[in-house]
C-alpha cells in the first residue's frame, strides 16, 4: 500500500514538472488549440456577418437615397419639400384610404415657451417670457394627374405673453407660405448610372424652401414665421441623381402680421445651384451662383443694389474612419448704392463620430463673413447673407452670417433612437470693428445703435455656451428642452453703455418646445 501511494505521488509530481507526462500535456494542448480554432472561427463568422450587414445597409441606402449622402455637419440638414410633418395619405393608418397614394397631407402644431433675460436684441434689459404658437397644414397632389402637380401649405403664427410689441419674427396670422403648380416629367433627362430616372420639374407660385447649408437660403425653421418667395423654380434631376441643377427666379415676400404677405416689388433674387454627387464616397461638390437685384424706391431709402455671389461648397465622409468635413467659400461683388460691393465669407467644419452605441460626434467649426472696413470710402465690404438663417451661429439668435468671426466646438450624442443631445461653446468677434453687429438693439425695429464707425468700441462680441435635449415621446409628439448662456464682450457692453446708460454682463435663454403631428 505504501509503495502504491509512493507511485501515485511520483506520477503527480512528474506531471507537474513535465517529466514522463507528455501524453496529458499533448492532450491539453490539443484541446486548447481546438478551442482557439473554434474561437477564431466564431470571430471570423461574426466579422463576416457584420460585413454583410454593412453591405446590405449600403445597398438599402443606395436603393432609397441613390447618390445622395447627408453632409453630417451640425445644423445643415435641409428641411425637405414636402416638409417632414407631411405623410402620404396611404401611410396614415386609415384603412379606407390605404390605396390613395397620390395625395400628401400634413397638420402640425408647435408650441414654445421662452425665458429671455437681458436679450441683447432688445433696447431694454428685462425678463421676457413669450409663448409662441405655430400651426401648419399641407395638401399636395402628385402622380394621378402627371405631369400636373399641385401643393399648398398654410401657416398661422402667433405670440402671447410678451412685454414687447409684436413683430413679424413671431407673428404672421393665417398665411399661405407655399402654393404652386408644377409640371413634372419623371424621365425627361434619362437615367443615371444607377438606373434612376432623372426628372425635370418646373414650379410656379409661392415657395418656402432651403438649399445648400441653409446659411444663405433657408426658411428659418426655428423662427416662428417663415421666409417665403414668389416666382419660378426649375429642377433638373433630383437628390438621388449623380448630378442635379436647381434654378430660381424669385421675389421675396414681405411678412405682414395680420394681412396677406406682399411681394417686395423692388427685389428679384435668382440662383443657379449645381450638385455633383458622382464622387460621393469622397466628396459632394455644390458650385453655385446667387444674385440679388434691388431697384431704388421709397421703401428702401432709394438705394439700388446689384449683388452677385459665386461660391463652392464641398462636403463628405472620409471612408469608415468616422471623420467628416464641410467647407463653403463665397465671394461677392456688384454695387450697393453708390458703392462697389466687394465681400467674402467662408465656413469650415471637421467632425469625428466615435464607434459607440450613443454615436457621439465631436466637431470644430469656424465661420467668417467680412465687414465694411471704412464707412467713408466708395466700397462696401459687408457680406450679404441673402435669406439665410441664424442658427447654428448661436442658439440665442444673436449672430447672423454678416461681419463675424466665429470659432465653435460642439458635442452631439444619441443615448437612444428617441433621445438626442447636443452642446457647444462658441466665441464671436466682429470681422471689422468699424461695421455693425446686426442683431444688437434691432428687435422689433432697428435703432441704428449697433455700430461704431470709429472702431473704438472694440471687436469682441462675446462667448456662449448652449445645450439642447430632444426627445420623441411617440411617433406624433417631439419635445425639446434648450438653454443658452451668453457673456457679452467689450463691443456689446460699450454700445449698450452709449445707447441705454448701462450694459448687461450676461444673458440667459431657456425654452421648452413641443411639436404635435396629426399623423404618425
Amino acid at each position: 500500500m505504501k509503495n502504491q501511494n509512493h507511485l501515485l505521488l511520483t506520477l503527480v509530481i512528474n506531471g507537474w514538472l513535465g517529466v514522463g507526462g507528455a501524453l496529458p500535456v499533448e492532450a491539453a494542448t490539443g484541446k486548447e488549440m481546438a478551442a482557439q480554432t473554434e474561437l477564431e472561427r466564431q470571430r471570423n463568422e461574426k466579422a463576416q456577418i457584420l460585413a454583410r450587414k454593412k453591405e446590405v445597409a449600403k445597398e438599402e441606402y443606395i436603393k432609397k437615397y441613390g447618390y445622395y449622402k447627408e453632409p453630417g455637419s451640425y445644423g445643415t440638414k435641409r428641411i425637405t419639400a414636402p416638409p417632414p410633418y407631411v405623410r402620404n395619405l396611404s401611410k396614415t393608418g386609415i384603412a379606407s384610404v390605404k390605396d390613395v397614394t397620390w395625395l400628401d397631407v400634413g397638420l402640425d402644431f408647435r408650441f414654445r415657451y421662452e425665458y429671455r433675460d437681458a436679450d441683447i436684441r432688445r433696447k431694454t434689459a428685462v425678463v421676457d417670457e413669450p409663448l409662441l404658437l405655430r400651426t401648419r397644414a399641407y395638401l399636395g397632389i402628385k402622380e394621378i394627374l402627371d405631369p400636373f402637380r399641385f401643393a399648398i401649405e398654410v401657416e398661422d403664427a402667433r405670440r402671447y405673453n410678451s412685454q414687447f410689441a409684436t413683430d413679424v419674427r413671431d407673428v404672421n396670422e393665417f398665411e399661405i407660405i407655399s402654393g404652386y403648380g408644377e409640371l413634372y416629367f419623371k424621365n425627361a433627362l434619362g437615367e443615371d448610372d444607377l438606373g434612376q430616372a432623372r426628372p425635370f420639374s418646373l414650379k410656379v407660385g409661392r415657395f418656402n424652401f432651403e438649399f445648400l447649408d441653409r446659411r444663405l437660403i433657408g426658411n428659418n425653421e426655428w423662427r416662428n414665421t417663415t421666409n417665403t418667395f414668389q416666382g419660378f423654380q426649375a429642377m433638373l434631376g433630383e437628390d438621388k441623381n449623380d448630378w442635379q441643377v436647381d434654378l430660381l427666379a424669385l421675389q421675396p415676400l414681405e411678412r405682414l402680421k395680420y394681412d396677406f404677405d406682399e411681394t417686395v416689388d423692388e427685389q428679384w433674387f435668382s440662383a443657379a445651384i449645381g450638385h455633383w454627387r458622382k464622387w460621393r464616397d469622397i466628396i459632394t461638390l455644390e458650385p453655385y451662383y446667387l444674385a440679388l437685384r434691388q431697384d431704388a424706391s421709397i421703401n428702401n431709402g432709394f438705394v439700388s443694389r446689384d449683388i452677385h455671389a459665386t461660391a463652392l461648397r464641398g462636403y463628405g465622409w472620409i471612408g469608415d474612419s468616422g471623420f467628416n468635413y464641410d467647407a463653403n467659400v463665397i465671394y461677392q461683388f456688384g454695387t450697393s448704392g453708390t458703392q462697389d460691393h466687394d465681400a467674402y465669407g467662408y465656413t469650415a467644419e471637421v467632425g469625428y463620430t466615435f464607434d459607440h452605441a450613443w454615436k457621439p460626434r465631436l466637431s470644430a467649426s469656424y465661420g467668417y463673413a467680412s465687414g465694411d472696413r471704412n464707412p467713408n470710402d466708395n466700397k462696401n465690404e459687408r457680406f450679404e447673407r441673402f435669406f439665410g438663417f441664424a442658427r447654428p451661429w448661436s442658439a440665442d439668435d444673436y449672430v447672423i452670417f454678416e461681419n463675424i468671426s466665429a470659432p465653435k466646438i460642439r458635442l452631439e450624442f444619441e443615448p437612444s433612437k428617441k433621445f438626442r443631445v447636443d452642446t457647444g461653446y462658441g466665441l464671436y468677434w466682429l470681422a471689422s470693428a468699424t461695421d455693425r453687429f446686426n442683431n444688437l438693439n434691432t428687435v422689433p425695429e432697428s435703432t441704428g445703435l449697433n455700430r461704431d464707425k470709429t472702431g473704438n468700441s472694440g471687436d469682441f462680441v462675446g462667448h456662449s455656451f448652449d445645450i439642447r435635449a430632444r426627445y420623441k415621446l411617440n411617433p406624433r409628439i417631439d419635445t425639446t428642452l434648450g438653454y443658452s448662456h451668453f457673456t457679452t464682450g467689450e463691443f456689446v457692453r460699450n454700445i449698450q453703455d452709449k445707447s441705454r446708460g448701462g450694459h448687461s454682463d450676461n444673458t440667459d435663454f431657456f425654452y421648452v418646445e413641443a411639436s404635435l403631428n396629426a399623423f404618425e
